[in-house]
């Protein structure tokens, strides 16, 4: 790494766009690690999760966020006032709009807040169209020009998450907005939320893999208990990890659990798969679902459950 602070820029970045914008996708694909879960369902994301991308030029701390959109839930308008809390306080924002939707009524109603907060707190907002893989040449010409006609950005760039395409790219153009100064984390980091968190996000990925539409908001998920499996041989170390799922009703509880427990038992498999790779060694992982009874209408229960 540069050693040469006066050159070297480092500094906080933030992600924004609707539900299911490819925000997630993007972070991962820009650390070069899994950092944020990813799902086709919208809200996904319900926290904001830092990822770190160091190189030899610049330090950029990306901060992933829950997607904005006008809220009809008391959780979702505490995912909303998270977002422009953590809108204040970065360097640069990167404007998230998928190519293969044409910009819409969510989008208007995002750069209209983006645009506010450019005059107010001179914060650079970069366009990006995303998912670019999905359409062709013409149609992302199109997405292009109604990008810009949407508002003033500081600039507009094409990337393809999935394949690869551009990412440097927004990298290069986000990091160019940071101040000058010294790397925030240590090379090797890359990202800062805890462990337990990033293991509820997994199981939570994970029991949203083909679900119906209206369980993705209706899930949260609570690691209630994680400590190592004593008198283990050295080398072979197990974690004993239990985990609460929460439902809304219990015709949600039955969907997640499947006939005879067979979602669950994927569900269980694919995260604790994920969950190993993530820690480096064995896990044993203690699933549970529960009902809590309209909990995103709840402030007490939104705050027993990290909301």
């Amino acid at each position: 790494m540069s050693t040469d602070s006066t050159a070297y820029r480092s500094g906080f970045a933030c992600l924004v766009g609707r539900p299911n914008a490819g925000k997630s996708t993007l972070t991962n694909a820009l650390v070069g690690h899994k950092v944020a879960i990813t799902s086709s369902k919208p809200q996904t994301t319900r926290h904001a999760i830092r990822g770190v991308r160091t190189t030899d030029s610049a330090q950029l701390v990306l901060v992933d966020t829950p997607g904005l959109h006008r809220p009809r839930s008391l959780l979702g308008q505490r995912l909303n006032d998270l977002v422009r809390e953590t809108l204040l306080g970065v360097d640069v924002i990167g404007f998230c709009l998928p190519a293969d939707q044409r910009p819409g009524p969510g989008d208007q109603y995002i750069a209209s807040d983006l645009l506010e907060l450019q005059r107010a707190k001179r914060v650079p907002v970069v366009a990006i169209a995303t998912k670019s893989d999905a359409v062709d040449r013409d149609r992302l010409a199109q997405h292009l020009m109604a990008i810009d006609k949407l508002g003033d950005w500081a600039e507009i760039v094409p990337c393809s998450a999935v394949r690869g395409d551009q990412v440097d790219e927004v990298a290069e153009v986000l990091a160019s907005y940071l101040p000058q100064g010294p790397a925030l984390y240590p090379d090797d980091v890359l990202t800062d939320e805890p462990t337990v968190v990033m293991i509820a996000e997994l199981v939570r990925e994970a029991a949203l893999e083909g679900v119906r539409d209206e369980l993705p908001h209706s899930l949260a998920v609570v690691v209630e208990e994680m400590v190592p499996r004593p008198d283990r041989p050295e080398g072979d170390p197990l974690t004993d990890v239990r985990v609460n799922v929460f439902v809304e009703r219990p015709s949600q509880k039955a969907i997640v659990i499947g006939r005879g427990g067979s979602r669950l038992r994927e569900v269980g498999t694919r995260s604790r798969h994920a969950i190993e790779a993530l820690l480096g060694h064995r896990v044993y992982l203690d699933l549970h679902v529960k009902v809590a009874k309209d909990w995103q209408r709840d402030p007490k229960q939104l705050q027993r459950l990290g909301f």
